[in-house]
């Protein structure tokens, strides 16, 4: 499944074929990745991301999570995803990264329309939330400018760096899309 956002952004299913590819973006991004996202030690070699990816494929068969590789002019530069599926209320989570390079290009705001429509859309959601380190402000920058609403901080909710960080909680709801 691929999603076409214009001539120069595309979402593509993950897939074991975009391994290398993705390893590569997260090995030479990884002190910049590393600062927000508690996973990206664990992503030591290729094949810790085809664990990840077969893991991925199972949750998406289950209907609990649907991932993409970000492709900017036929590169990869990131992902981005609904995780988190909630089909009895409805919800589900948004969460993305993206390589150093690609910043500042609209590249995750337009990925996320994109999601958020497939999931209001598609999926028949009622709720999606993004959550962002609170020193995170490029990430906080993407919910505020797609008029997510911000319910608040959640206090030490995540492990980064052997630190834990406070996240800002951000939602929107189906009747609230204007994207």
């Amino acid at each position: 499944m691929t999603i076409y956002i214009n001539d120069q952004i595309k979402l593509e299913l993950t897939n074991a074929s975009q391994a290398d590819v993705l390893f590569n973006a997260i090995d030479n991004n990884r002190k910049h990745l590393s600062a927000f996202l508690p996973w990206v030690d664990r992503m030591q070699s290729v094949n810790d991301l085809k664990e990840y990816i077969e893991a991925s494929k199972v949750l998406i068969q289950q209907q609990k999570e649907m991932s993409f590789a970000i492709l900017f002019e036929q590169v990869v530069v990131g992902r981005i995803g609904l995780h988190h599926l909630n089909r009895l209320n409805k919800s589900g989570a948004i969460g993305y990264w993206l390589v150093k390079e690609a910043e500042g290009k609209g590249i995750i705001t337009k990925s996320c329309k994109a999601v958020i429509n497939y999931g209001f859309n598609e999926l028949g959601l009622h709720r999606i939330e993004i959550k962002a380190a609170v020193h995170n402000l490029r990430s906080q920058a993407v919910p505020e400018k797609l008029n997510f609403k911000k319910e608040g901080i959640l206090r030490q909710a995540e492990l980064v760096n052997n630190e834990f960080l406070d996240l800002v909680l951000y939602s929107l709801l189906r009747h609230e899309l204007d994207v």
